[in-house]
């Protein structure tokens, strides 16, 4: 027996091993459904598609619209500990000699209209005391600040100069992740330059860096001094003001950031109009309905988010809104997260009445709120006597 199985084993254990390949390539020969797949391929006609092979065309549309700026400020120097002491103010009181130095930035601007309206990034403007705006034909001049929006990083600029080139406004709205973009501005001081890239993303937020976040996402380089510069597509239009990079080295990685046009031109239009942009406001703080308090409130898959305080005398404390509340919807749209709920109370016009349904000790309410204007933010000078104040 045991000869036997020698004998036949081999060639047995190779029929085998042929059926299953036999079986593996033509599973139809025993009864099998075949192994059928079907890959998409483009037709002949668009396979040789080309992009331009140069956007000189485009840069000489935009470049002319887009000025670099050289800001000035006087800033305190360091104390000396000593100045302090008490025993040393017995002798010599208060009445001494400040020292201060100048300190200067670089950034970029963009030309908006004919009639010298400047777009920039509050970031480069703010403090400053005296502004130039170098044009690329050569020309400079002396800006005054319009306006700021620091919730936002944007400011407007005006100057008076005659012929100023203005740039032509494209739509943020439409652009879509892989078009190609081209970056603007004045990096380092060096002067004009115009970095390529595409748009890696749309509709950032979370990041940190604004109280309304809303970036286009760009792979083109943007090192310091672009900031306030142009973000235009290849046809020269604009899109975006470039604000901010991530960056470990503190130059350019490939992850650069810019305010869309339709935000920015809001922004702008309610400066030059109002003198400030007028927002809507409830006066709550919120936050994100973590899974934990999501089961503790038995709202499993629910959106909402909770109130984490409300403002003495604000809109959402006279709705009788209370902390512990978890907001399901806000005029009738879901409350997906907080930055979103704001960002849509934002766009409410002061003086709306807004429905807010809540949920409160397990029992479902309505509530009706009738929107505030948002306060402005405290100046870097309020905050510093605030603080004095506090100590």
């Amino acid at each position: 027996m045991v000869n036997a199985l020698r004998y036949f084993g081999w060639p047995l254990l190779v029929g085998v091993l042929v059926a299953l390949l036999i079986i593996q390539r033509y599973p139809q020969w025993v009864g099998l459904p075949a192994h059928n797949y079907h890959i998409r391929e483009a037709p002949a006609a668009l396979l040789p598609q080309q992009g331009p092979h140069s956007y000189a065309a485009a840069v000489s549309a935009a470049a002319p619209a887009v000025a670099n700026l050289y800001t000035t400020k006087m800033v305190a120097k360091a104390e000396v500990p000593m100045l302090n002491d008490p025993l040393f103010r017995r002798f010599f009181g208060d009445n001494l000699p400040r020292q201060r130095r100048m300190e200067s930035s670089l950034g970029s601007a963009v030309i908006m209209s004919p009639e010298g309206y400047l777009l920039t990034n509050n970031h480069v403007t703010a403090n400053a005391d005296q502004i130039v705006v170098a044009l690329k034909d050569g020309r400079e001049t002396l800006a005054r600040v319009i306006g700021s929006d620091p919730e936002t990083d944007l400011a407007v600029l005006k100057i008076d100069l005659d012929n100023l080139p203005a740039i032509t406004v494209g739509r943020s709205d439409s652009v879509r992740i892989g078009d190609v973009t081209l970056a603007i501005g004045n990096p380092f001081g060096v002067g004009q330059t115009v970095t390529m890239g595409i748009i890696s993303a749309t509709g950032r937020n979370q990041l940190g860096l604004n109280t309304y976040e809303d970036f286009i996402q760009t792979d083109a380089a943007i090192n310091r001094g672009n900031s306030g510069g142009a973000l235009v597509d290849a046809n020269g239009n604009l899109i975006g003001i470039n604000t901010a990079i991530i960056s470990e080295s503190g130059g350019s990685q490939g992850i650069g950031f810019a305010i869309p046009i339709k935000l920015a031109r809001d922004v702008m239009q309610s400066i030059i109009e109002h003198g400030q942009v007028i927002r809507g406001w409830l006066g709550v703080e919120v936050q994100s309905l973590t899974r934990e308090l999501a089961e503790s409130f038995g709202l499993e898959g629910r959106p909402g988010i909770v109130v984490a305080g409300v403002y003495r005398d604000g809109p959402a404390e006279k709705a009788g809104l209370q902390p512990g509340d978890v907001i399901l919807s806000i005029a009738g749209a879901p409350a997906s997260d907080g930055r979103t709920s704001m960002n849509q109370v934002a766009q409410t016009r002061p003086g709306d009445s807004i429905d807010i349904e809540i949920l409160r000790n397990g029992k479902a309410m309505t509530l009706s709120a009738e929107v505030g204007m948002r306060p402005p933010l405290p100046t870097q000078q309020e905050r510093t006597q605030e603080q004095k104040k506090e100590r």
